[in-house]
């Protein structure tokens, strides 16, 4: 027979696990991922939902970017009763600013259900998130990271109206100039130099 404590650790063992997997352009140079308890997991309750902003009091991760709305987004769990997988919904909490998950396009308020594996823009920043399943029911964990390159570079995935970003070859008449450095993203403010 099992004590209580052989038992949680049973539980954590099975916790179902979000990745989640951050870029900037500007992320090496910037600070912006400063308040983020990055490389360590952190474990949270399935009632309350996370949320990514740059507001600290409000938010569960902060963003040290003002161009990051105070509550950006929410990640909520919910089961259902065909699957016994914790499984979660993102919500754009931000008035201004676009979100896009694997390119559908969510205004202020929208919420959808989050893939398994999905690719959020918001702004310059791209964010992959990739779920474990686990067993455990009433908590998941959070691991944080920062990757050196776009995620969308290496799934392969772009957006529709945005063009992928080639690190090598021509590049057309729109962009000349702009990639001599490293690729950037680019969000709807069109750059035009003359």
């Amino acid at each position: 027979m099992k004590n209580g404590s052989e038992t949680m650790e049973t539980e954590e063992d099975l916790l179902t696990l979000l990745h989640i997997k951050l870029y900037h352009p500007q992320q090496s140079c910037r600070g912006l991922y400063n308040l983020l308890p990055l490389g360590t997991r952190s474990r949270h309750s399935a009632d309350d939902p996370l949320r990514l902003g740059r507001d600290t009091q409000a938010c569960t991760y902060c963003l040290a970017d003002p161009r990051v709305s105070r509550k950006q987004l929410a990640l909520s769990a919910y089961r259902t009763p065909q699957s016994p997988n914790i499984l979660f919904t993102i919500q754009n909490l931000s008035q201004r600013g676009r979100l896009s998950v694997n390119g559908s396009s969510l205004g202020h308020l929208e919420k959808m259900d989050l893939p398994d594996k999905a690719l959020i823009r918001f702004g310059e920043y791209e964010v992959l998130i990739v779920r474990e399943p686990g067993e455990a029911k009433a908590s998941f964990e959070v691991d944080l990271e920062v990757l050196p390159v776009p995620p969308s570079r290496e799934t392969c995935t772009s957006e529709p109206g945005r063009e992928p970003v080639m690190e090598t070859g021509s590049a057309d008449q729109n962009t000349a100039g702009l990639r001599e450095e490293s690729p950037q993203e680019t969000d709807e403010t069109f750059i035009c130099y003359s």
